[in-house]
């Protein structure tokens, strides 16, 4: 089973949600939040194998090219450009979809490929981690989160998302059984929390909801869950002995009264998520 941890925004307490619950679960580790991997600075384990992600690119032969110019006119994504007698590539907007080469009756076009990424995997504490890693100034995350995602294991699986609602959230949402939607109790949690609902309801995706911070009291995330019949986790209690321990990097599931916590938030997981 595929579970995917999820927000509306960045901040939330997601990745602390994901590293514990993944150890709670027995489950296999995977962060797909790309552009800031950060999961692995709680699990701390350690990388045994490290992978490149390659991206296709056009190369265009000018000795054979007569500018006809009909690869620029079918790029969708404007990576081809043409100025007086010459035709500019763009590599970083390029898709790699090859509509550009179909359309070169000239043949002046082919392919070569770079590098954008990596992945690392390795094993912490009895699981297996993997994370994807985007390289600096690469504007395109899906690439790497979808060779990330690729050929999961029949085990459970912990997909920590990206934040907010992005392409980047759905290309993971494409893989997951079920979601894990984590908020806090504030205007701006609340906000959105109500996005990233609308967008696993729209993939049709069991969910249940975790509030970290919790006050304690009957809040408005608490009140929103009644009245929209969505299942609620649990909640993770707003303390200090959490900030201290997060602040040092230290995983929250080795402290006994946080494995307590997240214990519960395992066993509910599976209740919520109609999980056998």
């Amino acid at each position: 089973m595929n579970i995917a941890v999820l927000s509306g925004k960045g901040g939330t307490g997601k990745t602390t949600v994901s590293t514990n619950l993944a150890l709670a679960l027995k489950a296999n580790y995977i962060d797909c939040d790309v552009e800031e991997p950060n999961g692995f600075l709680f699990l701390k384990p350690k990388v045994e194998t490290e992978e490149k992600v390659m991206v296709e690119y056009p190369v265009i032969d000018d000795n054979n090219c007569n500018l006809c110019g009909a690869c620029v006119n079918v790029c969708e994504f404007n990576a081809l450009a043409k100025v007086k007698d010459d035709i500019m590539l763009f590599q970083k907007l390029c898709h790699g979809c090859g509509a550009c080469e179909i359309v070169c009756k000239y043949g002046s076009l082919t392919y070569d490929k770079r590098e954008i990424g990596k992945i690392e995997k390795g094993v912490a504490k009895n699981i297996s981690c993997s994370r994807g890693i985007l390289n600096i100034s690469e504007p395109m995350a899906v690439p790497v989160i979808r060779e990330l995602l690729k050929n999961l294991s029949d085990e459970i699986n912990l997909i920590d998302c990206p934040p907010g609602t992005s392409c980047n959230v759905v290309n993971s949402l494409k893989y997951a059984d079920g979601a894990i939607l984590v908020t806090e109790p504030s205007e701006f949690g609340l906000h959105d929390l109500k996005m990233a609902v609308e967008l696993v309801k729209m993939h049709n995706i069991p969910f249940g909801i975790v509030i970290n911070k919790d006050d304690g009291k009957d809040n408005i995330v608490k009140k929103y869950c009644r009245e929209e019949k969505i299942g609620l986790i649990g909640t993770i209690p707003y303390g200090k002995d959490t900030a201290v321990l997060y602040s040092k990097g230290e995983i929250l599931y080795d402290d006994m009264q946080h494995k307590i916590v997240f214990d519960k938030l395992s066993k509910k997981t599976r209740e919520v998520l109609l999980w056998s």
